[in-house]
């Protein structure tokens, strides 16, 4: 600094709305959110999700009716997550590359409808397994890597094959991304996008994410053997490095909020576009939060994006996305 007290007063900028505008560092638009939604079997159906306040699981046609109210909200893309009835659940997930499940039919619906909305799909077995974990499981109960790497490099040419922009691998399985992207590019996916779930931590903040895709009472045991320490960022760096060294277009790291410090450490380390997923847990906090009379949503919301932003994230997965765009559509 080159003046002190009173010539330099940081309060004169602050002093009048136009003037914070002018000098705000950090800039949230709608073009900065992407919209998770959850497909269910039916027509015209919608099911609230008791533990997402405000959050339902929608038919086909319903996630063509979002996917219209994102395009008019200027939300660019959408991400899809299955409910897949518990019947259609196998030791082997193998719903997952049924090439008309509920996330291809919602794929197609998507493309047909509104083209101009991108659409994001989720790699990962756990909403097709019985046993609710992200990949194949031996006798011993342990995923196994190279085996479930195989299914995903599958899932994921199924939902190409569908039209989908962006294959997301949430699993956390090593080399997926490697594999993914040379099954791309062998089947002329060239321009299909991998966002990696790069960074994803063992977390308490997906209860209520398992309860809309329905696996939460089918989970046996826990990801810890797969799904990152939270204690560990170093691990982190190397987790985003591998997955960019592999193909990957963009990387995420998951949860949100309590892993700020990892988004900044990406960012800083490899220059590259960022994501951020404030998961159910964190949705549900401020939904209840505001409930129980402790919060105003609209401040709140917008608050919490603007962090992600300000840590260096290209963009963020919430469930506020609609809400969010209003607010600053506004």
């Amino acid at each position: 600094m080159t003046a002190s007290y009173p010539a330099l007063r940081l309060r004169r900028t602050r002093a009048s709305a136009w003037s914070r505008r002018l000098h705000a560092e950090t800039v949230l638009t709608p073009a900065d959110l992407i919209w998770p939604l959850f497909v269910a079997e039916g027509e015209g159906v919608e099911q609230p999700i008791a533990s997402l306040p405000g959050v339902s699981r929608w038919s086909v046609d319903g996630i063509v009716a979002r996917g219209r109210e994102a395009r008019d909200l200027g939300i660019p893309c959408i991400a899809l997550f299955p409910y897949t009835q518990v019947e259609r659940r196998t030791e082997d997930g193998r719903e997952a590359l049924n090439p008309d499940n509920l996330m291809c039919q919602a794929i197609r619906a998507l493309k047909d409808a509104v083209p101009e909305v991108g659409v994001l799909t989720d790699v990962a077995l756990d909403p097709y397994t019985s046993h609710g974990h992200d990949g194949l499981v031996d006798a011993a109960g342990y995923v196994v890597n190279d085996t479930t790497a195989e299914m995903l490099v599958a899932q994921a040419l199924n939902q190409a094959n569908a039209g989908a922009d962006i294959i997301a691998p949430s699993d956390m399985m090593d080399g997926r991304i490697g594999m993914i992207r040379d099954a791309l590019e062998a089947d002329a996916h060239h321009n299909v996008q991998i966002m990696s779930y790069a960074a994803k931590y063992a977390s308490a903040f997906y209860g209520p994410f398992r309860d809309a895709v329905g696996s939460r009472g089918l989970l046996k045991g826990d990801k810890k053997t797969y799904q990152m320490d939270n204690a560990n960022a170093e691990e982190a760096l190397r987790e985003v490095a591998m997955d960019l060294a592999e193909g990957a277009d963009t990387v995420m790291v998951k949860p949100g909020l309590p892993y700020l410090d990892i988004i900044v450490r990406v960012r800083q380390a490899f220059e590259v576009p960022v994501f951020a997923y404030q998961v159910s847990g964190e949705y549900a906090m401020i939904e209840h939060a505001v409930a129980a009379g402790a919060a105003e949503r609209d401040v709140m919301v917008l608050e919490t994006l603007m962090s992600f932003k300000r840590a260096g994230c290209s963009g963020v997965l919430t469930y506020h996305a609609a809400h969010a765009a209003k607010l600053l559509n506004g």
